[in-house]
């Protein structure tokens, strides 16, 4: 049954986006777990970045209930969204050229490390030059993002490349160009935004894949458990102490 009220509808247009990256990026969500479990089973380091309303993905997955307990937010400062004033100035650093390498220099971020970038359009300078820089030296990249921006705009960055181009594994968030899923008599501009929704969920299926990739290696998933449950918190103990040398959230 359809429902013809706005919320509905977006509803609908979400519903109908998660559909699509189930069973169109089902292959890429199973390379990108693997790339994840084969990290934490090398002893390497996870990494999420992403800037802006991407940003919020990359934190869905960090120090959370049921996820990985070695994922690690890589922050830029002034970047992560609206918490600084004025808010704009978070969408001009992402043209900053010159500014994740720096990022990179002072991170703990290595060769043999993973890093996921997410950016929606893929095609700012910070997210580009971010991927470039992290594969050149040595790190797994894959990133999350709108195929659809690379083949309808036109790049920003100096190399005029996109997000994509510098990846070893791409998911494509099927998110159409503007990320407007609405449109209505009487509302002058389309509405609706759906990356949030659909990004988390990407984010969410490739740790799951993980989790189980690291099982069939006969490795036990470090996730975290709730701290509102009996016994969250030992769990959590347990698992930090194990893996210290990988968390840098707790620092």
């Amino acid at each position: 049954m359809t429902d013809s009220t706005l919320s509905g509808q977006f509803l609908d247009a979400a519903i109908g986006l998660l559909a699509r990256v189930r069973d169109e990026e089902a292959g890429n969500i199973a390379a990108a777990g693997a790339a994840v479990a084969k990290t934490v089973a090398d002893g390497g380091r996870l990494f999420a970045f992403g800037a802006g309303h991407s940003s919020l993905p990359a934190q869905d997955v960090v120090y959370r209930a049921g996820g990985l307990a070695l994922m690690n937010l890589l922050a830029v400062p002034g970047t992560l969204g609206v918490d600084v004033m004025p808010a704009t100035l978070g969408s001009a650093l992402e043209r900053v050229t010159g500014l994740a390498a720096s990022v990179l220099d002072t991170s703990p971020a290595n060769a043999g490390d993973l890093l996921v970038i997410i950016s929606l359009s893929g095609r700012n300078t910070l997210p580009v030059e971010m991927a470039r820089e992290a594969r050149a030296r040595g790190l797994t990249v894959v990133g999350l993002t709108s195929v659809a921006y690379a083949r309808e705009t036109a790049s920003r960055a100096a190399s005029g490349g996109f997000l994509l181009d510098h990846c070893d594994i791409v998911l494509d968030s099927k998110i159409a160009v503007g990320d407007a899923e609405l449109t209505a008599d009487g509302v002058e501009a389309p509405f609706a935004p759906a990356s949030t929704v659909v990004t988390s969920a990407l984010m969410q299926a490739t740790m799951a894949a993980a989790a189980e990739a690291l099982v069939a290696r006969g490795i036990e998933p470090p996730l975290l458990r709730s701290g509102n449950v009996d016994g969250g918190h030992a769990w959590n103990g347990r698992v930090m102490k194990e893996y210290g040398d990988r968390i840098f959230y707790r620092r």
